[in-house]
């Protein structure tokens, strides 16, 4: 550090000013006389600027702090974490511990970057100390004589029921929240849900993925004027739920019933686990419904895991237990980035876990033959890298994640094997919603092409196939990550649009040699074209062989050489070679760049 001083300063003061800089600011110190060029005075720092006495040490007030913090690590009163293991479910700290605690298991009183007893891959809690004045012994405004001490009583808030901080999980730093079901059956109120807003908020700066370990019985109702309806209350959680979709992964676990508006955490997350036994999530409870609609009825009936994988689409997963939680979305999070904009973690490749030389045996001649396409991606996909997502939901379509080459894809494939693989409302709305979440975190997309269209049907209509099939066509149409189609069997009517066809801006559409592209099937058309002809027909033998001639006609219409030949798609490959084709265009349009209009959002949700 350069210092001038006046012209009139001595040696001796330079000699000084040098010497006290260099010990106050700890660097080292030249001093100038005026505006000679040589310092008049050089001075280096002291090695210890500020000796320490080693027989320091904690005093009563760091040892009663610690207490403290003991004591809020306990959790709610005693009686209702005896009764855990009774419902199955771990305290909401050995939670965090299965969670963040990695091979090397808990903190020792050896390190001193956290609190004894913290996860190995806990980087910080914040807010344990939340709502300490309203229970706390030792809190301020509490006297001496008040009753109880808050230790066994109803009264014991520690964080207000709610733990938010930082973690590392599975290598990648996250936000995460947990709800203590021992507080309260783990209601929000004024200050967990301050923790809980800011740790979304924390999240939308610093583009971390969150994690959301939800077991919360909902608002505390005797409480809800200092939160409910408040500009900065629970309300905000849905808002900010918002503004992070589609900006760093959100992925839920339900650990219990998740009630009115805890429930919304789940279904606003970009990834809902729930687990067997344990979770529900419904907008009212049993009670609540009751008293509305006259129904009795019980809470896993009305929003346990199966309502919500198989009925409502709303769970992508359930989990046995607890650890197999855990593990679920330990893969998960392997096929996602940590935010928007940057690509998915590639991993090294894989041989499939069977033959892609078996593809062409396994895919059927005749269109309306069942196999499953699970089959077709164990030829096509990296062992062991298929991960499936609402498996129950909509299941004529198959929607996953896998790795190809090592590079992260999202599966969209027809499944024969459940109603030929036509697509009906619940299907349409699970691959909207899939390539949609792919899209906003650069994951490629695969389309494998074998369906006779949309179903048709008054059932169908009620249901909105129209609305629904207009989702996905309209995902498929905005998504502007790679994507690759194939043709493996039948592609009729508008399914080959929702399914990423040539209009469809695909970086490719290939074709296997069964494939077929056409407004609908030989039997559909050849009834619909022919049926007056082929009824005027009196002979029955002279009347099936015109049919059949008539089918096949039409089937070299629409057959695949005839797509490739007027440049439709544009190739066709070998089964045996379909893996690796992939895996080449997939690496070749890695980095392709897609503009979508200038506007400020479309209208289809």
């Amino acid at each position: 550090m350069k210092v001038h001083v006046g012209a009139a300063a001595t040696p001796e003061e330079a000699e000084a000013i040098a010497k006290s800089l260099a010990e106050h600011l700890g660097v080292d110190v030249d001093v100038h006389v005026g505006e000679a060029a040589e310092p008049a005075a050089s001075a280096e720092p002291p090695e210890t600027a500020y000796p320490l006495d080693d027989d320091l040490g904690p005093t009563d007030r760091e040892r009663d702090l610690r207490a403290e913090i003991d004591d809020i690590l306990e959790g709610g009163p005693e009686k209702y974490r005896e009764r855990l293991p009774e419902q199955g479910k771990l305290f909401v700290r050995d939670r965090l511990d299965l969670w963040f605690g990695g091979e090397g298991g808990t903190r020792g009183a050896g390190d001193a970057s956290a609190t004894d007893g913290d996860p190995a891959g806990l980087r910080f809690e914040d807010g344990k100390f939340a709502a300490f004045d309203d229970w706390h012994p030792n809190a301020p405004n509490r006297d001496a004589d008040d009753e109880g001490d808050g230790s066994d009583s109803g009264d014991r808030l520690p964080g207000d029921g709610l733990l938010t901080g930082a973690a590392e999980f599975e290598g990648r730093d996250v936000h995460f929240m947990a709800n203590d079901f021992t507080v309260k059956a783990g209601s929000m109120a004024a200050k967990g849900v301050e923790k809980f807003l800011r740790m979304q908020q924390r999240a939308l700066k610093t583009g971390k993925p969150v994690l959301y370990l939800m077991d919360s019985s909902g608002g505390r109702i005797d409480q809800q004027s200092g939160f409910f309806a408040n500009r900065e209350g629970i309300g905000k959680y849905y808002y900010n739920h918002s503004m992070l979709s589609g900006a760093v992964p959100q992925i839920c676990v339900l650990y219990g019933p998740c009630i009115a508006g805890a429930a919304y955490t789940p279904v606003f997350a970009d990834f809902t686990v729930m687990v067997e036994g344990m979770s529900a999530m419904a907008i009212a409870s049993p009670r609540m419904v009751k008293m509305v609609t006259g129904e009795e009825i019980e809470m896993a009936d009305l929003g346990g895991p199966r309502v919500h994988a198989e009925e409502s689409g709303s769970a992508d997963l359930v989990a046995r237990d607890e650890e197999h939680a855990r593990e679920l979305v330990a893969d998960l999070i392997g096929y996602l980035p940590d935010r928007a904009g940057e690509k998915p973690p590639q991993r090294e490749t894989k041989p499939p876990k069977y033959s892609p030389e078996g593809i062409d045996e396994l895919i059927p001649e005749s269109p309306n033959r069942p196999y499953d396409v699970r089959d077709l991606l164990d030829r096509v996909a990296d062992a062991e890298s298929v991960f499936e997502l609402k498996e129950g939901y909509g299941p004529e379509i198959v929607t996953a994640f896998c790795r190809i080459d090592g590079r992260p894809v999202g599966v969209v494939a027809n499944q024969p094997t459940e109603r030929s693989g036509a697509i009906f409302p619940d299907a349409a709305e699970k691959a909207a919603e899939f390539i949609w979440t792919c899209d906003a975190y650069e994951v490629p997309l695969l389309y494998l092409c074998d369906t006779p269209g949309f179903m048709a049907g008054s059932q169908v209509e009620q249901d909105a196939i129209l609305e629904k099939g207009k989702k996905m066509i309209y995902a498929t149409s905005s998504a502007t990550v790679p994507k690759q189609t194939v043709v493996t069997r039948k592609a009729y009517g508008a399914g080959i649009y929702a399914m990423g066809g040539p209009a469809y801006d695909p970086e490719s559409v290939i074709g296997l040699p069964s494939g077929e592209i056409g407004i609908m099937g030989p039997e559909a058309a050849i009834n619909a074209v022919y049926a007056r002809k082929l009824a005027e027909i009196d002979d029955p033998e002279e009347r099936a062989e015109t049919e059949a001639r008539l089918r096949e006609e039409y089937r070299e219409d629409i057959d695949i050489h005839r797509m490739a030949s007027e440049v439709v798609i544009d190739e066709i490959v070998a089964p045996s070679t379909l893996r690796e084709e992939l895996a080449a265009r997939f690496a070749f349009y890695e980095d392709v760049e897609k503009d979508l209009p200038d506007k400020k959002h479309g209208t289809v949700l």
